[in-house]
């Protein structure tokens, strides 16, 4: 459980870098003059990272549980 459990973290973890590198590229493109595009980049951003926060919390959890 715990191996799943870090490798959906790895997994979380890899698409918040990827997402964010992403959003700055399409901030320096320049193109998108509205914002939308940063926008939605932003908001996956927070997403991942949420869910990356998520897991870590199950992690100690189950971590926790095993040490009792």
């Amino acid at each position: 459980m715990s191996i799943l459990l870090i490798l959906l973290l790895v997994a979380a973890m890899g698409a918040t870098a990827y997402v964010l590198v992403r959003g700055v590229i399409a901030m320096a493109s320049g193109k998108d003059v509205t914002g939308q595009q940063q926008q939605d980049w932003m908001r996956k951003r927070i997403l991942y990272q949420g869910v990356a926060i998520v897991l870590v919390v199950l992690i100690l959890m189950v971590a926790g549980a095993r040490g009792h």
